[in-house]
């Protein structure tokens, strides 16, 4: 039975470069790995062919000679028997060294530390001015018995287990498997004398009491960064930083909506009928208001720079009042007497003082009027 192209086997071009061959066999390997293809016998013979392939075409002298003269040229002895391509094993290695946590190489000892999150809640009146303030953060700090070493003298040894690889091998089979060292995990080194301030680990806990500025017009959502003063390093590495998630309490007279201020003001049916004049608070102080006669509910009225100034800079947001027109309620038999003459009133001389109720009637008496015809 004629045997098929390595090229074609490996699925690569014949001009490929050893990585793209190299990453080829690798995918189809662990495609069509046995282990991973119980009871399938063609797996396992495409699985031997992809290993054939690979051992010549990974090979310099192996491979010119297939590639003149073909698998004639496999039939020869070729000069030293060894091919200058990785093993199978160390490219199965590789393969599975993602799985299995190896990386291959010694893992450095100094890391950063993580960063760290504290939420804080500020008034309204807080965010939109800007303050400082003290927060209190539980942390891990570098042991200053060690310098965040983790050892006594500030030394370490090689690991015993990895010899200072930082990687162990296990064999399984015809399979080698790389691991990540379990005695020093990755580092490649121990500590032979550990601090008994920290107990080797280089940090300890702590409580940091850090100042924090409040930049004017700050929102929920907005964070402030703290650098360096997250989680210590490991081995000394630098520390993580810090970051304030502000969060804005509700307020009972405002609402914010980006850089403006909303609020309900409530007047009396005797203003919002003949008009008047009221103070507004605003955030920073009262101010006059003047409400026209007639006016309704649900108007609103802008108080130009009475709002926010947002940190991202722009203009100074507005104070949006909005008018809510009050039911008078608990009245007197003479007050209700009052306010039907003053209704009676209404209906005579042809004025129409509810337009908004009167254009409403006309309209469901032409809804009706349709619905009829």
């Amino acid at each position: 039975m004629e045997k098929e192209d390595y090229y074609k086997t490996l699925e690569v071009a014949r001009n490929a470069s050893d990585r793209e061959i190299k990453k080829a066999y690798r995918r189809l390997a662990m495609k069509h790995h046995p282990d991973r293809n119980t009871g399938n016998p063609d797996s396992e013979e495409k699985f031997k062919v992809i290993q054939e392939a690979y051992a010549i075409l990974s090979d310099e002298q192996k491979r010119a000679a297939y590639d003149q003269f073909g698998h004639a040229g496999m039939d020869q002895p070729m000069g030293g028997g060894h091919h200058g391509g990785d093993s199978f094993s160390d490219v199965f290695g590789d393969v599975f060294g993602d799985i299995f946590g190896g990386g291959g190489g010694r893992g450095s000892q100094v890391t950063r530390g993580a960063d760290l999150r504290y939420n804080l809640d500020l008034s309204l009146e807080d965010a939109v001015s800007g303050m400082e303030t003290k927060i209190k953060v539980p942390t891990s700090v570098s042991c200053t018995g060690c310098k965040g070493s983790g050892s006594k003298s500030g030394r370490s040894g090689v690991c015993s287990t990895c010899g200072g690889h930082g990687q162990v091998r296990m064999q399984q089979g015809m399979f080698s498997v790389q691991q990540t060292c379990p005695t020093c995990r990755g580092s490649g080194s121990v500590i032979k004398d550990p601090c008994g301030k920290c107990r080797g680990t280089g940090k300890r806990k702590d409580q940091k009491t850090l100042a924090v500025k409040i930049p004017a017009g700050v929102d929920t959502g907005d964070r402030i960064r703290l650098g360096g003063e997250g989680e210590a390093g490991d081995h000394g590495g630098p520390s993580g930083d810090l970051y304030v998630q502000v969060n804005v309490r509700d307020h009972a007279i405002f609402t914010r909506d980006g850089a403006n201020l909303y609020c309900d003001m409530p007047i009396s049916f005797a203003t919002a009928t003949l008009g008047g004049q009221l103070e507004v608070p605003t955030l920073t102080g009262k101010v006059k208001l003047k409400i026209p006669a007639e006016t309704q509910t649900g108007k609103l009225f802008r108080l130009r720079g009475k709002g926010v100034k947002q940190v991202r800079g722009g203009p100074v947001g507005d104070l949006m009042c909005r008018i809510n027109v009050e039911t008078p309620v608990s009245l007197t038999a003479e007050q209700k007497n009052l306010v039907e003459q003053l209704e009676s009133s209404f209906r005579t001389g042809g004025t129409r003082h509810n337009p908004q109720e009167n254009s409403w009637l006309d309209g469901v008496k032409s809804f009706f009027d349709k619905m009829k015809s």
